[in-house]
């Protein structure tokens, strides 16, 4: 099958995986919607508490759970390239944690959604930028002093999201443990995240061929004309943004920017003009996915989309690595 002809198929498949699980996610819930009661609420043609459940619950909870997730997981495609590490995760250079305390700090002060949010993404930025700051040394930053310096930073946060719930009001405490589980029952509008998503992506695919040749080195991507600093830089940038959003709408949400490069990596190859719209659609499948049972497997008490995801990626990871060769890792 030629190779072209194989990525359409692939994007295609999960284009309607995608579809499927918002589908799933407007039906599945406390109360059982029909799929011609979604069509018809979809349309507008429902009233009612059906259409109200759908168009005002539902459909925005799914359409931002799946931009956070295709954020995520084109976060750990790119950190994968950029760090040459495919243990490389959003969360391993410290930006949920500096969002973790970000949004903590706007529970503990009694904040609302929109204080909530912008903290935790005013948080998520200030670790960016510490995380750059301090990795870049007097001869640039490499791949290993990044991510070791993003560790340190995320440990530090860690370290302080820790005291910031030892000493919070009771009151608070299950807001801050649930926001730091990843959660998507708080979300509003979904048009920015999106946006958000569909900018990253487009922005990414016209330097799909250098990053490409910077998954081989660094030294042969430079050879063959690659500008490498500025296009680090670019992709630590745009990487760190698609995190702190993601993490600034739903919370700190694992697994999915480390799993699903790996798996979509596994079907369709490393070429980077397809794996990366295939991990957007992949990631924001599965965070959809998660969600829908996150919600729906306790009904009406809902569980922290996160511990769900951690559920599903932790076996998923385990396999992977028993599959893996001796020395491939």
């Amino acid at each position: 099958m030629p190779t072209r002809r194989r990525a359409l198929l692939i994007l295609a498949a999960l284009a309607g995986l995608s579809q499927l699980s918002i589908v799933l996610a407007l039906m599945v819930g406390s109360i059982p919607i029909s799929p011609a009661e979604v069509l018809a609420s979809l349309l507008g043609d429902a009233s009612g508490m059906t259409g109200d459940v759908v168009r005002s619950l539902r459909l925005p909870r799914a359409l931002t759970g799946f931009a956070c997730g295709g954020l995520l997981a084109l976060a750990g495609a790119l950190l994968q390239v950029l760090l040459r590490n495919p243990l490389a995760d959003p969360y391993v250079l410290g930006i949920s944690g500096g969002a973790g305390i970000g949004a903590l700090l706007a529970i503990v002060l009694g904040f609302g959604v929109a204080g909530i949010n912008g903290l935790a993404f005013v948080g998520a930025l200030g670790a960016m930028l510490l995380v750059f700051g301090l990795a870049h040394g007097e001869g640039g930053w490499t791949q290993s002093r990044l991510l070791l310096t993003g560790v340190i930073v995320a440990a530090g946060c860690g370290a302080v999201v820790t005291l910031m719930l030892a000493i919070a009001p009771e009151e608070r405490l299950r807001g801050m443990l649930f926001w730091l589980m990843g959660d998507l029952s708080q979300t509003g509008d979904p048009r920015l995240v999106l946006i958000l998503l569909v900018v990253a992506l487009l922005t990414t695919l016209p330097f799909a061929r250098e990053l490409n040749l910077l998954a081989r080195g660094a030294d042969i991507a430079q050879a063959l004309g690659v500008a490498v600093g500025p296009l680090r830089r670019g992709v630590y940038v745009l990487a760190s943004l698609a995190t702190a959003a993601a993490v600034t709408h739903a919370g700190a949400i694992g697994f999915i920017g480390l799993i699903v490069p790996h798996l979509v990596r596994l079907a369709a190859g490393n070429d980077q003009r397809l794996l990366l719209p295939a991990s957007v659609l992949a990631g924001g499948s599965l965070l959809v996915i998660a969600d829908t049972l996150a919600r729906s497997v306790l009904a009406p008490q809902q569980l922290p989309v996160g511990v769900l995801t951690a559920l599903i990626g932790v076996p998923v990871f385990l396999f992977l690595l028993s599959r893996a060769a001796p020395g491939q890792h």
